[in-house]
């Protein structure tokens, strides 16, 4: 019989007291006796040892506390038996299409009836959205009943493939069947046929319920905005998807003034896309709509975010020439650079200070404004050098890091990059192109966040929070010529990185981080709370999942669908419904049963009860208690 902890049965040896307890005896008396008696108690002493041993054997206490003893050191093992379980059919997975698509007419209602319809013992529901999102997991019906009604639909392209993927992770140990419902019309990831058949292939059960029909539609499919002359203009497209001509008017409203305008677009052929362009745009969320009703109304309105722009103080602090990171951040509008080689004594009036000294170490009374800074909400940026390494740093500087930093490692052939995860910091940024020759070792903190690392898992791209504030580290150095530790600043990515990097911290950024697509996912620096469309959240990583206008971080984030396949409501799922049909019966490469663990220690403890309570019973009959 296996045991999960074989090391607790060296409790057995408990068992060794308890029998020298009992083979414990008082001392003779000293009587004077017969000379008679002497010899017969000669005889007797040569039996004392074998009558206490059959003494013991009879004693019903010393049994009952002897396997009390043993029953409790096997328990603490935990032995178990290892049985073939069939796999079981009673939990399912729902998996609920809340792509954009979804809202066109009531498919998301139909939907959510038909789940219920599909109902069973224990159930978990998946939102099928550009990444799977788990509602709720193992439930009862009465649960899961109310986690349905409560879902609505989002403003993202479904990756369903993905959600198949994600309930096989779910039924991976005891079988079920996955329950997809769809309109079958539009995805992200691998065709949902192969991921259905990649799921029946291991057992489990997968079937595509359609939802919706064919319907007409006209909706804003591209937006995009430009600088022209110092003004922001936005150039959109309009596309009919009816099968009819379609008179499109539109009405364009600044939300923070009031002002409206109107637009004709005139006649739409039926299939057919229009151009228009809105220029001198005002700052604030403007708001382009299509006027009259339609079965989407999602794709009606675009949501547009000119930031109120600000002036925004950086304190650079270097010991070397003019570097890479400065020339990047003194390209960019509405930031002013301060370049100095230390901290000055008072730093309140900036923004973010970044630390790029590659030699000199910071003294004792600049690591204090620096801390005081950050810890009363100021932002700062680390990038790697000597100067940060833990033979040449203060502790008290290197406390301030969002990573724990070693010695300099230097390699010949180079490090390779790789993103961990997957945000506005690093899309569009070829992190896989960049060749590290010389990085400096470190570990990431406890409650920090690494975004980019190398293979090895050395961080590269890690923040934190200390205090009130946000701290950055970068491992590529950025310092030229001989002593280059990497060539990202040779890549035409390397600006756009800095631009990235100061619309995260606060700065000015791009116009283009105030105007993203559903679907988009940033980091904050902190868990904080947000406004979505929907309402209030709280978090620390963002997924724009609905069209309209987000307050993150002090920030008007306009956020819409612009997706052609999406908002073409004249598609069908059929032909995607008979072709998973059509592919039944996959090969079987996983077994009908599944190893489970019987454990037994439950039933130890329960006889111990039961044990315990015998030898009261035979105390209290003995008149001892």
């Amino acid at each position: 019989m296996p045991f999960e902890t074989p090391l607790a049965l060296a409790a057995l040896a408990s068992i060794i007291p308890l029998i020298l307890l009992y083979l414990l005896r008082p001392k003779p008396l000293q009587v004077q006796v017969p000379s008679l008696m002497f010899f017969m108690n000669v005889q007797e002493e040569k039996k004392r040892f074998f009558t206490s041993i059959t003494k013991l054997i009879k004693d019903p206490l010393f049994l009952i506390q002897l396997l009390v003893l043993i029953l409790l050191a096997l328990a603490a093992a935990a032995p178990f038996l290892e049985t073939e379980e069939p796999l079981s059919g009673e939990h399912t997975v729902l998996i609920i299409d809340a792509s954009a698509s979804m809202q066109t007419d009531n498919r998301f209602s139909s939907a959510i009836s038909k789940a219920e319809d599909y109902v069973s013992k224990k159930n978990s529901v998946i939102l099928a959205e550009n990444v799977p999102v788990t509602i709720i997991e193992s439930a009862g019906a009465t649960a899961t009943n109310d986690a349905l009604d409560a879902l609505k639909p989002k403003a993202t392209v479904a990756d369903i493939s993905g959600s198949v993927s994600a309930g096989m992770r779910l039924l991976s140990q005891e079988g079920g069947r996955i329950v997809v419902i769809s309109d079958f019309t539009n995805w992200d990831g691998d065709d949902p046929v192969n991921a259905k058949n990649l799921a029946e292939s291991y057992g489990i059960k997968v079937e595509y319920l359609l939802v919706g029909k064919s319907t007409g539609n006209v909706g804003i499919i591209q937006g995009d905005i430009e600088t022209v002359d110092g003004n922001y203009q936005y150039s959109g497209v309009v596309k009919n998807y009816k099968g009819s001509r379609e008179s499109v008017k539109l009405k364009v409203t600044n939300l923070d003034s009031g002002k409206s305008t109107t637009e004709n677009l005139g006649s739409i052929a039926a299939g057919a896309t229009q151009q228009f362009l809105l220029t001198n745009l005002g700052t604030g969320i403007s708001e382009v709509e299509i006027t009259g009703s339609d079965d989407l109304m999602l794709d009606n309105t675009a949501y547009i975010s000119i930031p109120k722009l600000s002036t925004k103080q950086v304190l650079f602090v270097s010991d070397a020439e003019k570097l890479p990171s400065e020339t990047a951040l003194s390209l960019m509008p509405n930031i002013k650079t301060k370049v100095l080689e230390g901290i000055p004594d008072d730093i309140s009036k900036y923004s973010i200070v970044i630390i790029a000294s590659k030699d000199r170490t910071l003294a004792s009374n600049e690591i204090v404004t620096l801390s005081n800074f950050i810890n009363g909400g100021g932002e700062a940026v680390f990038i790697a050098s000597e100067a940060l390494s833990a033979e040449k740093a203060k502790i008290e500087l290197l406390e301030l890091i969002p990573v724990i930093t070693d010695g300099i490692t230097d390699t010949e052939d180079g490090v390779t990059l790789e993103v961990v995860q997957e945000t506005r910091l690093s899309e569009d940024i070829k992190f896989d192109e960049i060749a590290v020759y010389r990085y400096l070792n470190a570990t990431p903190r406890r409650d920090s966040t690494t975004l980019v690392s190398t293979e090895e898992g050395t961080p590269m791209l890690t923040y934190g929070t200390l205090g009130e504030g946000t701290v950055v580290y970068l491992g590529t150095n950025d310092a030229l010529g001989e002593d280059a530790w990497n060539n990202f600043h040779n890549l035409p990515e390397y600006p756009v990185f800095w631009i990235k990097l100061a619309g995260w911290l606060g700065g000015s950024g791009s116009v283009n981080d105030y105007n993203l697509k559903t679907g988009a996912i940033s980091a904050l620096a902190k868990e904080q709370e947000i406004q979505t469309p929907g309402g209030s959240q709280t978090v620390d990583r963002v997924l724009y999942d609905e069209a309209g206008v987000y307050e993150v971080a002090g920030r008007s984030i306009a956020v819409n669908l612009y997706n052609d396949r999406e908002s073409d409501t004249s598609l069908e799922g059929k032909e995607l419904v008979e072709r998973s049909k059509a592919d039944d019966d996959p090969g079987i490469v996983r077994a009908s049963t599944y190893a489970a663990k019987k454990y037994l220690d439950i039933y130890m403890i329960i006889i111990v009860f039961a044990l315990v309570v015998l030898e009261l019973l035979i105390i209290r009959k003995r008149g001892e208690l």
